[in-house]
C-alpha cells in the first residue's frame, strides 16, 4: 500500500450518480462519499484530505480480504462477550483497546508515523465516538442473548437506515425498501417468537436485543464513515486512531464502571484485541480496492461464524426460529439493495 504525492485523482475521474443516502447505507456508503471526493477534486478543495490512493488489487483479494475481516470480527465478538461476562463490558472494552493500540503503534511506526490532516482527524475522532457508543451497547445486549439471535438482529441495520434517511433528510423511500422493512420486522418478531414459545424471553433477553437494536442504528452510520475513512486514510492509520480514541473515550468513563479484571478475562480481550485489530487491517483495505455491490453480500457470512462460535465457545443451541428469522431479514437487506446496486452500477 502507497501514499503517493498526488491526490486521488482516480476517484475524481469516475462519474458517480446522485444516489440518495440510504442507497449508501446499503451499499457500505460509496456513492456519497466518492461523490463528495469527486466534487473537492474538481473544484480544487483539498482540504482535509490525505494523499492516499489504494494500489491496484487482483479482483478476489477484495473480496477475501472482507470475508476474512468479518470472521475476525465475529470471533472477536466470541472473545469479547467471554470477557465481558467475567470482568464487565466497559471494563473488557477498555482493556481490549488498550491492546488494540499497542499492537498498532509498532506498524504505524513502521509505515513511516503518518499523520491526519485536521480534517481526516476529525473524522476519526467522529467515528471512534460512533464506534465506541455501538461496541458498548453490542456488548450489553450480547451478553444476554445467544451470539447468533444478537448476529441476526443487527442485520437489521440497513433496513433501518432506510427510516433514518427518511426522517432526517426527506427522502422518498422505494417500493423495495418498503419491502425490505417489512421481510426484516418479520425476521425479528419471527426470532422474538422463537425465544417467547420456548419460555425463554425474559426482562434481560429484552433489553439486550434493544440495546443490539440501538447499535445497529449506529452500525449504519458506522458503514459511511468507515467507507469515506478508506478513501481518506491507510489501514494501519485508520486502526491506530480508532483503537486509541475510543481508548481515552473510554477511559475517560471508567470510574462509573472499571472492575479489577483476573486473567483469564485479560486474556480473552487481548485475544479479542488481536483480532479487532487484524479485522480493522483486513476491512480497510478490502473496503478500499471493492465496488459495494460485491461487498453487500458478504456481511451475513458473519452469522455462521457467530453460530459456531456461540455453540463451540457458550453451549448455545441455534433454533429453527433464529434461523427463518435470520432468512427473511438477510432477504429483506438483499431486496433493499437491489435497486441501489443497479443505480450505483448506471
Amino acid at each position: 500500500m502507497e501514499e503517493e504525492s498526488a491526490p486521488a485523482t482516480k476517484v475524481a475521474m469516475r462519474a458517480v450518480p446522485d444516489v440518495p443516502l440510504y442507497a449508501s447505507f446499503f451499499n457500505h456508503a460509496t456513492c456519497r462519499c466518492d461523490e463528495l471526493l469527486a466534487h473537492n477534486l474538481a473544484s480544487g478543495d483539498r482540504r482535509g484530505m490525505v494523499a492516499f490512493q489504494p494500489r491496484p488489487a487482483a479482483p478476489l483479494a477484495p473480496v477475501l480480504a472482507v470475508v476474512a475481516g468479518i470472521a475476525a470480527f465475529s470471533v472477536m465478538d466470541a472473545a469479547m462477550k467471554a470477557a465481558s461476562l467475567m470482568a464487565g463490558v466497559g471494563t473488557a472494552l477498555l482493556v481490549r483497546n488498550l491492546m488494540a493500540t499497542l499492537l498498532t503503534l509498532p506498524l504505524w511506526l513502521a509505515k513511516g508515523r503518518p499523520v491526519p490532516t485536521r480534517k481526516v482527524a476529525l473524522l476519526h475522532v467522529q467515528r471512534s465516538c460512533v464506534t465506541a457508543a455501538m461496541a458498548a451497547l453490542f456488548f450489553h445486549g450480547l451478553v444476554r442473548i445467544p451470539m447468533a439471535e444478537g448476529m441476526a438482529i443487527s442485520f437489521f441495520a440497513p433496513i433501518i437506515a432506510l427510516w433514518f434517511a427518511a426522517l432526517l433528510l426527506g427522502e422518498t423511500i422505494r417500493p423495495n425498501a418498503v419491502l425490505a422493512a417489512l421481510l426484516g420486522l418479520a425476521g425479528m418478531i419471527v426470532i422474538a417468537a422463537d425465544r417467547l414459545g420456548a419460555g425463554e424471553y425474559g426482562p434481560d433477553a429484552v433489553e439486550g436485543t434493544i440495546a443490539i437494536l440501538l447499535s445497529a442504528v449506529l452500525y449504519a452510520l458506522n458503514l459511511v464513515m468507515q467507507r469515506k475513512q478508506a478513501m481518506l486514510a491507510g489501514p494501519v492509520e485508520i486502526a491506530l486512531f480508532q483503537n486509541m480514541n475510543v481508548a481515552l473515550l473510554l477511559l475517560a468513563f471508567s470510574p462509573f464502571y472499571w472492575t479489577m479484571p483476573d486473567a483469564t478475562s485479560l486474556a480473552w480481550a487481548g485475544l479479542g484485541a488481536v483480532l479487532a485489530t487484524a479485522a480493522l487491517l483486513f476491512l480497510s483495505w478490502g473496503y478500499a480496492r471493492a465496488e459495494a455491490q460485491v461487498l453487500v453480500p458478504l456481511e451475513y457470512t458473519g452469522f455462521l461464524w457467530a453460530a459456531l462460535m456461540g455453540w463451540l465457545i457458550f453451549g448455545e443451541q441455534l433454533g429453527m426460529g433464529v434461523l427463518a428469522g435470520a432468512g427473511l431479514i438477510v432477504l429483506g437487506c438483499l431486496i433493499g439493495t437491489r435497486g441501489t446496486q443497479k443505480d450505483t452500477l448506471g
